[in-house]
């Protein structure tokens, strides 16, 4: 399965956003992480549907990686379906019947994705395969970019993966939080297949570089 780059704009430059887009994909990403944050469920507050509206018009072909942390869920679902997002990844804790948002997710268009913070065991699944298209696992607790990785995360995702392997699912694997080129390839390994990254990117003097070291220590070359 093809490993994708999925730069957060959380931690690009607001003020040039349009232009950091442009820059990440022409130095190679796959995906544009997209985090929305309510400061209700997240201590914290970004970005809404107005602004990813405005992307899609710009990048229409590019998919976008919809990141839900908002309570409750449901409007916000609808509201990014109509933005044109590719994938909308929602946490149980947000909503009282996620089997229902995910659904909703799927028909609206768009891939249902699932979220498991740092915190929360991996049977919050239990009754929802079938149900997702995505996992994405935290590797920091949602909310702020920047954030150290977890380095238990790397054990979480090789569950995780054993997990959809188990269950005969088609299920992507995505990680999120504080991913860089030197845990990315332990990350894949151990059955990761989709990357965000904020900072390692954003904050890297050359985009083309960052995202380079980041492929080559997942297929490192021989």
């Amino acid at each position: 399965m093809k490993h994708l780059i999925a730069p957060s704009i959380l931690a690009a430059d607001f003020a040039r956003l349009g232009e950091e887009v442009q820059s990440v994909l022409d130095a190679g990403a796959d995906v544009i992480h997209f985090d929305v944050m309510d400061n209700h469920y997240v201590p914290n507050l970004s970005f809404g549907p107005v602004v990813l509206d405005s992307l899609k018009r710009r990048f229409n072909d590019t998919p976008f990686d919809v990141h839900l942390m908002v309570k409750p869920v449901e409007s916000m679902i609808d509201a990014f379906l109509n933005s044109g997002a590719s994938y909308i990844s929602i946490h149980p804790e947000a909503t009282e019947h996620p089997d229902a948002a995910l659904n909703r997710i799927r028909r609206g268009g768009a891939k249902a994705g699932i979220v498991v913070n740092p915190g929360t065991p991996l049977s919050v699944l239990d009754s929802l395969w079938g149900a997702f298209d995505l996992m994405l696992i935290m590797s920091v607790n949602p909310g702020f970019g920047g954030q150290r990785f977890i380095k238990r995360s790397i054990s979480k995702v090789s569950e995780a993966s054993k997990m959809i392997q188990a269950h005969a699912v088609d299920v992507l694997l995505e990680i999120d939080g504080g991913v860089s080129a030197e845990n990315i390839g332990s990350l894949s390994r151990a059955g990761a297949n989709i990357f965000v990254a904020g900072s390692s990117i954003f904050g890297a003097d050359d985009y083309s570089q960052a995202i380079l070291e980041m492929r080559n220590a997942i297929e490192p070359r021989v």
